[in-house]
């Protein structure tokens, strides 16, 4: 289990990163939908090269996946260009904090209804309280 929280300790390190870098590269190209067409063709090579070093199975069962499993790709290009657009001008820290604010209201969310098959973890008191404590932290910042 400690692999596992220290790679998504790494993994939540580079949002941030992503978000600067992005928005650095769509403001110094002058359109963020650029940034997030380069960024999206590294990811795809990025991908592709894990895919071919780690040796996966055929994609020919994606043809068979609901539908609505495929809008996990509209959500990260939402989150990319969004990110993209908005931090140059609200700042990384504020873009950032609000989407940690709405990854953990709508987490606590999929955990609680067990949605797209996730495993039934109930929204308890203490949970709540977490989100509210950060959505406070999220109000103090922005009043700084």
């Amino acid at each position: 289990m400690t692999q596992y929280a220290l790679i998504m300790l790494a993994a939540g390190i580079g949002i941030p990163v992503l978000a600067a870098l992005n928005a650095a590269l769509g403001v110094r190209l002058g359109a963020p939908v650029a940034a997030g067409v380069i960024l999206f063709s590294v990811a795809l090579l990025s991908t592709l090269l894990a895919w071919a070093l780690l040796g996966l199975p055929s994609l020919a069962a994606a043809g068979t996946a609901p539908r609505h499993l495929f809008l996990a790709g509209g959500l990260v290009a939402f989150y990319v260009l969004s990110i993209t657009y908005i931090a140059p001008q609200f700042g990384i820290g504020n873009a950032v904090f609000f989407v940690l604010l709405g990854q953990l209201v709508s987490a606590a969310a999929i955990d609680h209804f067990g949605l797209f098959g996730a495993r039934i973890s109930p929204l308890s008191a203490t949970r709540a309280l977490g989100i509210a404590v950060m959505a406070l932290g999220v109000w103090i910042t922005q009043k700084a």
